[in-house]
């Protein structure tokens, strides 16, 4: 089903603003999510912004609504694996969540030897490293060869502004950011969550080749998963039906998530250096197909898109959620 894109070009959602719940909450301003802090729980609200080399580029028409219901899909089908933070979620672009310790770490999970960013194995590795992360890798792989299991590259989480910088699962417990137990749970839980999503991704003809994932730990002392999981900006997919053939020919394989942003600026000659040019509309419409396709594989439904101006039915949604 084709779906009207204007409403959400012409009026994006951009986020609310803090008078609209001061007093319910603090309104934290993220990236491109925005949180609204209710005490013992949080409102996550997931705006249609969008973010590239730790740089907002512009808007993505109904973005934020694929992100939030997509992963609210997914935390449904690992809840037997880790239980998440989700409460409710009252409204397309909305989450409630309760409130976990994050762990000050960020755990991604990768299948192939790819990636465009400074923290991605393939950046790494074509610039000559062969220990990365930790990990040791032979001399002679190419671009997104599969690994011959998925590994762990973890990052540090950056303070606002900053960037993530990669550290090795010793060097996590031995700086004492996590405890080896519970990092051992981390990675025994993420490893079954990355080998779910991929069974799922395959049976939706997709290609779930890395993810991120966040963790906390709730009042109970139990891992819990937040934030998102396996949607287009926490994930990479690729077309299962092409993969071969694209990588035979020396092509990259189809994106279907958030690469193909950041592969059309690094074509254009931006990397992360300096500010970045503005997401153009052309390209926008293009990351909306291409979120809203994932979203269908993987559900089996069209996205039934709210209405908008969405900052209305957003705010509405949160103070319902409290009353």
């Amino acid at each position: 089903m084709s779906i009207d894109l204007s409403p959400a070009l012409d009026t994006p959602f951009d986020g609310i603003e803090a008078a609209d719940v001061a007093d319910l909450g603090p309104l934290i301003r993220g990236k491109v999510r925005d949180l609204v802090d209710l005490g013992d729980r949080l409102a996550l609200i997931a705006t249609d912004r969008i973010s590239a080399f730790d740089h907002v580029l512009g808007t993505v028409p109904y973005r934020g609504q694929v992100l939030n219901e997509l992963a609210a899909w997914w935390f449904e089908r690992i809840a037997d694996l880790v239980p998440s933070h989700v409460l409710s979620v009252p409204d397309p672009n909305v989450t409630i969540g309760r409130k976990c310790r994050t762990l000050p770490v960020e755990v991604v999970v990768r299948g192939r030897l790819s990636g465009s960013t400074s923290t991605a194995l393939w950046t790494q590795y074509a610039a000559g490293a062969r220990e990365i992360y930790g990990l040791s890798f032979p001399d002679g792989m190419a671009k997104n060869d599969a690994l011959p299991e998925p590994v762990i590259t973890p990052t540090t989480k950056a303070e606002q502004g900053g960037h993530d910088a990669p550290i090795t699962e010793a060097e996590i417990v031995e700086r004492g950011l996590v405890p080896a137990e519970r990092w051992d749970e981390v990675r025994t839980v993420a490893l079954a969550v990355f080998e779910r999503g991929r069974a799922l991704a395959a049976d939706a003809g997709l290609v779930l080749v890395d993810t991120k994932y966040e963790f906390g730990v709730d009042d109970d002392d139990r891992l819990t998963i937040i934030d998102e999981v396996h949607t287009p900006d926490s994930s990479r997919y690729w077309r299962a039906s092409t993969v071969a053939e694209r990588l035979a020919a020396g092509r990259e394989p189809e994106n279907l998530d958030k690469e193909i942003v950041r592969l059309v600026y690094a074509e254009r000659g931006y990397r992360g250096e300096g500010d970045p040019p503005p997401l153009d509309r052309d390209l926008a419409i293009t990351a909306a197909g291409v979120y809203q396709e994932t979203f269908a594989a993987l559900t089996g439904a069209s996205l039934e898109p709210g209405p908008y101006p969405a900052a209305p039915r957003v705010i509405d949604a949160i103070r319902g959620a409290v009353a």
